[in-house]
């Protein structure tokens, strides 16, 4: 739902490399489908986003060593279902949602070093696909925001991994659809799904801030 728009360029991207590069001898269906898939570039991604889910479950769990930070769980899941409410509101109300902060903004300065990093990795080779995929797992997005804060309030490196693991899994279906299928049935798709999107940011934040809730009572 929301990786379509964000990383659907990326996506065909590669797989217009990966075709050009092919001989038209070698061109067939099954090579045509194995380039949509991506899977080095996918595997990359979650890399990355294992990678940071470890290092923000650790610092969670360290804060929360201290006896001043008891809270600190319960607070940051908080923090996290405010951000997927930002989200559904962005959707349901859109006047509303110009109100609240683009939480989804590349800096400029963070969107050239990506760019000029990228344009380094040989991409005539699958270990290049895949080392794109652990760069561009660093391409700020508020989903990845709220998805990385639950993972610190999780507490600890091991839980904080597999949480991110299982949000990458979840971006991979679509962006792998589009990979396949071209734009036009990602954006069939996404029209599709995107009226359950604010539905299911709400019940993600509505599912975290019951565990916050939940923490908050177990600290008292």
């Amino acid at each position: 739902m929301h990786c379509a728009p964000m990383c659907g360029g990326f996506v065909l991207g590669q797989v217009a490399d990966r075709m050009a590069a092919l001989p038209a001898a070698r061109l067939c269906e099954w090579r045509r489908l194995r380039a949509g898939l991506l899977l080095p570039y996918h595997l990359g991604r979650l890399t990355t986003y294992a990678a940071l889910g470890a290092l923000a479950g650790a610092g969670g769990g360290a804060l929360l060593r201290l006896p001043w930070f008891g809270r600190l769980s319960a607070l940051l899941l908080l923090l996290g279902a405010a951000l997927f409410l930002v989200h559904a509101l962005r959707r349901l109300a859109p006047r509303l949602g110009r109100a609240l902060p683009a939480l989804d903004h590349v800096p400029s300065g963070w969107n050239r070093l990506l760019a000029r990093t990228s344009r380094r990795i040989d991409r005539t080779r699958p270990h290049g696909f895949y080392l794109l995929g652990v760069l561009l797992g660093f391409l700020p997005c508020g989903v990845l925001y709220a998805a990385l804060i639950a993972a610190a309030g999780a507490g600890s490196a091991a839980l904080g991994a597999a949480g991110m693991l299982a949000f990458g899994l979840g971006t991979a279906p679509t962006l792998m659809l589009i990979g396949i299928a071209g734009q036009a049935a990602g954006a069939r798709w996404q029209a599709g799904v995107a009226r359950c999107a604010p539905a299911v940011m709400l019940l993600n934040a509505v599912l975290l801030a019951l565990l916050a809730m939940r923490g908050l009572g177990t600290a008292a």
